[in-house]
């Protein structure tokens, strides 16, 4: 009998080998959780079949803040700096995302304001991708504590005053509308966050630990969460901190940071 040609053994061990790395690799619907127990005003929330991260914002409880750069001067660059960096100002959040997207050097691509300081202007030029997927919009919190999901146009024709505001795209929901360019349920499918406000008090931020679509993602905002206004964050990139350790994501920079954390108690 013929022994086996060593080209042969060769294309076995690979056949093999790559069997092995199919059957162990991460399911595209396995949660992509890294650990740490839900911030207090998040809990886990199962939409379409698509679990999610959905976290309700009292602002008359919390303080929402957009933040990019430290005392520096230079961008935090990820959520786990950023939690480090208000820990060791003895400041610590309750939870923190990635809220906004970004260039190569970590600037924003549109609007930020910080502390009512305008660090990044509107931006209202044609591109590509999601951001300029027009209607985009911004998220933002007044300086009269109030917040707001608004489209690009609109914000720049009412000029709020505002506290902070991250501008991304594309709209979610607008007006109680699914943007119109989205699918049903699209074949583009990422790990996706998000913002929605229901009303004028209440914030809802939501991270899926899974692919979905933007259709979907769209639809939890306006049909599970009642929000008749959202906005796109980013996709891949997500992620999702409880100011101590990440939740979800991680693994990438991060431009904009959303962040959550008690208010200070009045003193009297």
């Amino acid at each position: 009998m013929k022994r086996p040609h060593g080209a042969a053994i060769l294309i076995g061990v690979l056949l093999v080998t790559l069997a092995l790395i199919w059957w162990l690799r991460p399911s595209a619907r396995q949660p992509l959780t890294v650990g740490g127990e839900l911030p207090g005003p998040c809990r886990d929330f199962s939409f379409e079949a698509v679990p999610y991260i959905v976290c309700e914002i009292d602002l008359r409880s919390y303080d929402v803040a957009v933040l990019h750069a430290g005392a520096d001067g230079n961008a935090f660059g990820s959520l786990e700096k950023f939690d480090k960096a208000m820990s060791g100002e003895g400041r610590p959040v309750l939870l923190a995302m990635n809220a906004g997207m970004y260039h190569e050097d970590l600037t924003p691509v549109g609007l930020l304001v910080e502390n009512g300081h305008e660090a990044a202007p509107l931006n209202l030029a044609d591109g590509e991708g999601n951001f300029f997927l027009e209607p985009n919009g911004v998220f933002l919190v007044g300086k009269d504590g109030k917040a707001a999901v608004m489209e690009t146009n609109a914000y720049a024709a009412a000029k709020p005053d505002v506290a902070f505001a991250t501008q991304s795209g594309p709209m979610l929901v607008i007006d109680r509308r699914l943007h119109p360019r989205f699918e049903a349920d699209g074949t583009s499918r990422h790990t996706r966050n998000g913002v929605g406000v229901r009303d004028e008090n209440t914030v809802l931020l939501a991270i899926s630990r899974s692919q979905v679509s933007l259709g979907s993602f769209a639809r939890l905002f306006r049909d599970a969460l009642h929000c008749p206004n959202a906005l796109f964050f980013d996709g891949v990139v997500s992620a999702l901190s409880n100011g101590e350790r990440m939740i979800v994501g991680g693994k990438y920079p991060a431009g904009p940071i959303i962040a959550v954390s008690a208010k200070e108690p009045v003193a009297r």
